[in-house]
């Protein structure tokens, strides 16, 4: 069904645990921004209201805005977050899932940003690099076919429909995939490494959406059942609030829900597919075929190839 291994992910996710409780306590920091946020902006709506008639709506529009504060601090923070720990992570995690030892004498959050900093330098780059490449990955459902790769039968048009929307939000990873090819071949030139990486992806498409969607059920039936589980206790939270800022309980329950994803199932889910991504490919080279493909089908792909001829261009790419 799947071709990665749970435990041996699992294993990965254990022997990086630094990273893991790093990520716990950013996202702890940020689900209690929200939980105050919200309360702090309610209080205050509920003050403001009670010199009206219906202090209820005031109450709810404060909620909205302290939540929304929160939002916007988290969006312009994701440079920094991407630089500083996803992209360190990942790289401990290539060097695990290659069989190389952390190393000992030094922490592996040090570690890690100082093969993200060899790699790629100022943190703006790889956020450059990064977008280029999430937009390039959009193009690739629709190369590999999509769902007729796997039911290629006559008038089921709607079920394709769906089953493309659910594979198009299984490739959420691509991105952390291919940065992690990145890391993994040292090549002097990241743009170049990056376009390589998504042609390999490409290529390999069916396979490792297969995987990708059996991941993203995992994923979504877990993060489901922690929001679950979140209800009660944000609930209790907000008990104190009157009428319809109990409501606010059910979007905490998903905040929190988020941090958990974000957490453990996030790295779980690129741990596991790079691991298939890095076996699949093993021993191949980019299909030009495949490339022709992906630049006719994306301009972000287009541009991806021109910052990698013109970042060195004249000079030899050493991959």
């Amino acid at each position: 069904m799947w071709d990665f291994s749970i435990g041996r992910t699992i294993g990965i996710l254990a022997r990086t645990m630094p990273f893991i409780l790093m990520r716990m306590v950013i996202y702890f920091v940020i689900t209690l921004a929200f939980i105050l946020a919200t309360g702090t902006g309610a209080g205050i709506g509920y003050g403001v209201g009670s010199l009206s008639d219906s202090p209820e709506s005031f109450v709810v529009w404060g909620g909205i805005f302290g939540m929304g504060f929160v939002a916007v601090a988290v969006y312009w923070a994701r440079e920094w977050l991407l630089y500083m720990v996803k992209a360190a992570h990942i790289a401990a995690i290539v060097k695990l899932i290659d069989g190389e030892p952390l190393p000992d004498g030094k922490g592996q959050v040090a570690y890690g940003r100082e093969i993200v900093a060899a790699r790629f330098g100022e943190a703006n780059l790889l956020f450059a690099l990064d977008q280029l490449i999430k937009g390039a990955i959009a193009a690739i459902t629709g190369l590999i076919g999509g769902i007729a790769a796997f039911l290629p039968i006559p008038g089921l048009n709607a079920i394709a429909g769906f089953a493309n929307t659910v594979i198009r939000l299984s490739l959420t990873y691509v991105d952390e995939i291919i940065l992690g090819y990145n890391i993994r071949t040292s090549s002097n030139n990241a743009w170049e490494s990056a376009r390589r990486g998504l042609v390999l992806y490409a290529q390999n498409g069916i396979k490792m959406v297969k995987n990708a969607v059996w991941l993203a059920v995992f994923l979504w039936v877990l993060s489901i059942a922690v929001f679950l589980m979140a209800l009660a206790p944000a609930a209790a939270i907000l008990y104190a609030f009157p009428g319809q800022i109990a409501g606010f309980s059910f979007v905490l329950a998903i905040v929190f829900a988020w941090a958990f994803k974000a957490v453990v199932l996030e790295p779980f889910a690129i741990a596991a597919l790079m691991a298939v991504y890095f076996d699949t490919i093993r021993g191949q080279v980019p299909d030009p075929e495949w490339d022709a493909k992906l630049t006719g089908a994306s301009d972000k792909f287009r541009a991806l190839t021109q910052k990698a001829t013109s970042a060195f261009a004249g000079r030899p790419v050493v991959a």
